[in-house]
């Protein structure tokens, strides 16, 4: 039979030329790790996220020294306050948890990137993004204490601030303050496209960040939405950000291609606690290959466009690479 056609399996032939002609690599240096940091000692797990634990300073310490062993350079940090009250004190206290932590992290490994979230929702009683009046979450109001959050994480040695709480005009409040206060060269990843996803339950146990009344979807955005999220992002570049992520990252693979072909800035995926929990628990099933799922759904996030990979699996991943 005498018959022309392509032979793209030509280039599958071989594992070393598989490897010389792959368009997209994971690296290590693409991952940011999220940790969960408590005034409580020891090592606390979160039950519906394996693997993942709330630490105290003392275990912080010894997270540091680990992830710089694995060769994990950058870390995003949320906080567990002592005390929760309505104008979320703890988030920018000197002596909150954040802070202590950024300190922290800065004398066991100096060249540690340090990342944090920007945010009100673990703070207050209310579990809402931003100061709450009756059944109100108050936009405006809220901007000058996110801004201070912002501040006291960068005097305490943060190297970026992240903010996730999605209040119109955080980013001008933040860059504005953080400039009159000399830090004009710190840099903003905003979350800038976060979604009202239902992914996000796990993180809420892990952050006591549960809200006591309705939802977020006054302020995160509708899932079905991709030309908004290019509002927001276009906003967010305006008003000073330098990075911009999307959250979740594997039901949003389309936003991030958008955001990728619409910006020049570095885009962000959060791989987010839903997808970890659905991986692990499906792991421990026997029902996937744990590691071979992980690489291929991180490739997908790198692939669609991202250029950072926020994600629970990095020391799993990092592992890997080696």
């Amino acid at each position: 039979m005498n018959i022309v056609f392509d032979r793209h399996r030509r280039l599958r032939s071989h594992p070393v030329l598989r490897d010389l002609v792959r368009e997209t690599r994971l690296d290590v240096d693409d991952l940011m790790y999220p940790l969960f940091v408590t005034h409580d000692a020891g090592r606390h797990p979160v039950l519906s996220m394996p693997g993942v634990e709330h630490l105290s300073i003392d275990e912080f310490r010894r997270e540091v020294n680990e992830l710089s062993e694995l060769g994990v350079n950058s870390i995003l940090l949320f906080g567990l306050p002592a005390i929760k009250d309505d104008l979320s004190s703890e988030a920018y206290a000197y002596d909150g948890i954040v802070q202590q932590a950024i300190r922290a992290a800065k004398e066991e490994n100096p060249r540690l990137l340090v990342a944090t979230d920007v945010c009100l929702c673990q703070y207050n009683p209310a579990g809402h993004c931003g100061i709450v009046h009756g059944d109100h979450i108050e936009n405006d109001e809220s901007l000058e204490l996110l801004a201070n959050t912002a501040l006291s994480h960068v005097r305490a040695g943060a190297d970026l601030v992240a903010p996730s709480d999605m209040m119109d005009g955080r980013i001008a409040a933040i860059r504005a303050t953080l400039d009159a206060n000399g830090y004009l060269e710190t840099p903003i990843l905003s979350y800038s496209v976060k979604y009202a996803s239902s992914f996000y339950g796990p993180f809420r146990e892990a952050a006591h960040s549960a809200p006591s009344f309705g939802d977020r979807k006054t302020y995160q955005m509708d899932p079905a939405n991709v030309r908004e999220a290019l509002l927001e992002a276009a906003s967010d570049l305006k008003e000073g950000a330098d990075m911009l992520m999307v959250k979740p990252a594997l039901a949003y693979m389309d936003v991030i291609r958008a955001l990728r072909e619409e910006f020049s800035v570095p885009v962000a995926a959060y791989n987010v606690s839903g997808e970890y929990a659905m991986i692990k628990a499906a792991s421990a099933q026997g029902w996937i290959d744990e590691q071979a799922v992980v690489m291929e759904m991180l490739t997908g996030m790198k692939r669609a466009g991202a250029d950072i990979l926020i994600t629970y699996f990095a020391k799993d991943v990092a592992r890997y690479l080696r």
